[in-house]
């Protein structure tokens, strides 16, 4: 496990899923929730930054990092409802969010769940829930045909296993400012999701997605929702998944969001501009 100076770690049982949990500073409880492929080490850049003002709690989502990877409970709102009870378990009545990727969508999904949880909600890189279908939709759906490959029973499985080259891959090819993975973080994602039950869980994590998740996205399952939780979007311009047309239409869904574009920055916020979410995550939490 990659290791930053002052993070403690920890491992904490939430309804028999053992979660890994990092922790440092002091203060206002604030959670750090990563996405595929990643784990906790993608706050690298932004713990620094915030550790001085916040109580950093900064878990790996199940299947990833050094949580447990069981054989189900990938569908998304399972994801949430891990998050839950990890402040549950952690005693945590009310927390900031910054979620990124599929720690975004969990993030959004929790909030229109359990609002009075959090404070605020601080999403990077990812869609809103609130889709409807339009044309404009639809000519998007290009943007996830990398699911669909890593949704693919077996093969997705042993080529993640074989070699960490894909995920190395794919982060390069999703990102802008390349820089930020000069330090190898992007193989060490790979070599983490090498282990066979990482790998099945990756798998299985965009298989629910891609074959009982999405469509209902896309066809509505949230439009009708009301997000009361103040919630800043905030995406880069170079995101390869999060379009200006899969942004729109959140507005009587989501009184209290603002949606925001970063100029050269690609879909790994958090690593690409750590400056920048340190900065609007001050902003929103006070």
């Amino acid at each position: 496990m990659p290791q930053l100076a002052g993070v403690r770690h920890r491992s904490v049982d939430v309804d028999g899923l053992s979660v890994h949990v990092a922790e440092v500073g002091e203060g206002e409880p604030l959670v750090l929730l990563h996405g595929w492929p990643q784990h906790w080490w993608c706050w690298r850049r932004v713990i620094p930054l915030l550790q001085d003002s916040y109580r950093l709690v900064v878990p790996d989502l199940r299947g990833h990092g050094w949580t447990d990877a069981p054989e189900s409970g990938y569908d998304k709102e399972q994801l949430a409802s891990d998050l839950l009870g990890l402040l549950d378990v952690l005693e945590l009545p009310r927390v900031g969010l910054v979620g990124h990727d599929w720690g975004g969508w969990t993030g959004f999904l929790a909030a229109l769940r359990a609002p009075e949880r959090f404070s605020a909600f601080l999403a990077l890189g990812v869609v809103h829930p609130f889709q409807r279908p339009t044309v404009g939709r639809a000519l998007q759906s290009w943007r996830l045909t990398y699911q669909v490959a890593l949704a693919t029973p077996v093969l997705a499985e042993r080529v993640l296993q074989a070699s960490p080259d894909l995920v190395e891959h794919l982060v390069r090819a999703g990102s802008t400012r390349r820089s930020a993975f000069a330090d190898g973080a992007a193989r060490t994602y790979g070599e983490v999701l090498q282990e066979p039950a990482r790998a099945r869980a990756s798998s299985r994590l965009y298989r629910e997605f891609v074959l009982r998740e999405g469509l209902p996205v896309a066809l509505g399952r949230y439009r009708d929702a009301r997000l009361s939780v103040p919630t800043r979007l905030v995406v880069g311009d170079g995101d390869l998944v999060a379009s200006p047309a899969l942004l729109e239409g959140w507005q009587s869904c989501a009184p209290d969001m603002q949606v925001e574009v970063l100029p050269g920055v690609g879909h790994f916020v958090p690593e690409e501009a750590p400056q920048e979410v340190a900065l609007r995550a001050r902003s929103l939490f006070g």
